[in-house]
C-alpha cells in the first residue's frame, strides 16, 4: 500500500502534537520574554534598516533567534485564528459532509488520511494580495488541508502565481511539498467542503467571523482577488457588517472588473480555476495570469 503525501501529518491529534513540540521547542523562554527580545532588538533593527544600515552581527545566530521570535508573535493571531478555524463545528451539515467524504474517500486516493476538517487560509502574513475563494474542494482541500492544493484548480492556479512571483514553485500536493506564498494570502468565504460546492447562507454567516477577523489581521493588504461570484461577494458583505458600503449593487461581478473599495483596497474579479471553467475555455491560462499580474502592479504601487 502506498503512502498518500497529504497524511504525513493529517492524524486527529496533529495540531496538539504540533503545538506540544512548539512548547518543547521554546522551553523555559517564556512569551513575556520573547516580546521583551523581539521589541527591543526588532525596534533597533527596524532602525538600522531604515538608514540602510545592515544589523551590526550579520544576523548571528542570537540575532536570528530573536527576528524570529519577534515573527512569531506579530503572527500569533493568525496561528490562533487557524487553530479556532480547524476546531469548528458550527455547521452540522458541512460536519458531516466532510467527514463523510474523509471516511468514503475517492478510489485515486483510497491510501491517503484524509484531512477532513476546515481547512484553514495559507500564504504569507505580510501579504499585499488576498485571494478570497469559495470553499474547500472535497477531494482537494478537505484531503490535504491546504486552499487549493491536491486537485485541478489548484493545478491551474499554482503555476500562475509562480510565474507572477507569488509563489516559489508551480507544484501543490500537499503540506509538505515546500510550497511558499510570498506577498499573497489565501483564504475562502467557507472553510469546510460543501455538497455540491454550495454552501448555505447560513454557513456563509458562521464562517464570517473568520474571514473578519483574517481581513483585518493581515493589514498589508492592498488588493483582493476574489475568485468566483460568491467571493467576491463575501468581500461586499464583509464591508457591509463594516459598514463601510450601504449597497452592493454598484458592484456587478464580471471577470476582470475592478472596484476601487471603500477601506482603500482594490478588489478584482475573476472567474473560479475551477473544472467547468477551465476545461470549457471560459477562463485560460493568459485572462488568469493578467489578473495575477494586475494585483501586483496594483499591491507594488
Amino acid at each position: 500500500m502506498s503512502a498518500c503525501p497529504a497524511s504525513r501529518q493529517n492524524g486527529p491529534h496533529a495540531v496538539t502534537i504540533n503545538r506540544k513540540a512548539e512548547l518543547e521547542r521554546d522551553g523555559k523562554l517564556t512569551l513575556w520574554l520573547r516580546r521583551v527580545l523581539a521589541e527591543w532588538v526588532g525596534a533597533a533593527f527596524v532602525q538600522r534598516k531604515k538608514r540602510g544600515k545592515e544589523c551590526p552581527c550579520h544576523m548571528s545566530l542570537s540575532c536570528k533567534v530573536v527576528a524570529m521570535a519577534h515573527h512569531r508573535e506579530n503572527n500569533e493571531w493568525l496561528r490562533q485564528l487557524n487553530a479556532e478555524v480547524i476546531a469548528c463545528t458550527r455547521c452540522p451539515r458541512l460536519v458531516e459532509y466532510r467527514e463523510k467524504i474523509a471516511r468514503e474517500k475517492r478510489r485515486a486516493y483510497r491510501d491517503c488520511e484524509y484531512w477532513g476538517k476546515p481547512v484553514p487560509g495559507f500564504g504569507d502574513p505580510e501579504a499585499r494580495v488576498l485571494v478570497l475563494g469559495l470553499a474547500p474542494g472535497a477531494h482537494g482541500s478537505n484531503r490535504t488541508g491546504r486552499p487549493f492544493t491536491g486537485d485541478a484548480s489548484g493545478k491551474f492556479m499554482f503555476p500562475v502565481l509562480h510565474e507572477t512571483g507569488f509563489a516559489n514553485q508551480s507544484d501543490a500536493t500537499d503540506r509538505e511539498d515546500g510550497l511558499e506564498l510570498k506577498g499573497l494570502y489565501i483564504t475562502a468565504a467557507v472553510r469546510c467542503a460543501p455538497p455540491d460546492n454550495k454552501p448555505l447562507p447560513q454557513e456563509l454567516a458562521n464562517c464570517a467571523p473568520y474571514l473578519d477577523r483574517e481581513l483585518e489581521g493581515l493589514k498589508q493588504v492592498k488588493v483582493v482577488v476574489a475568485l468566483g461570484r460568491i467571493g467576491f461577494d463575501a468581500y461586499l458583505n464583509y464591508l457591509k457588517r463594516r459598514g463601510q458600503l450601504a449597497s452592493r449593487k454598484a458592484y456587478v461581478f464580471q471577470h476582470g472588473a475592478k472596484y476601487k473599495m471603500a477601506d482603500g483596497k482594490t478588489l478584482l474579479a475573476s472567474y473560479h480555476p475551477s473544472n467547468q471553467n477551465t476545461q470549457t475555455g471560459k477562463l485560460t491560462r493568459q485572462m488568469f495570469v493578467r489578473i495575477f499580474k494586475e494585483a501586483a502592479r496594483i499591491a507594488d504601487r
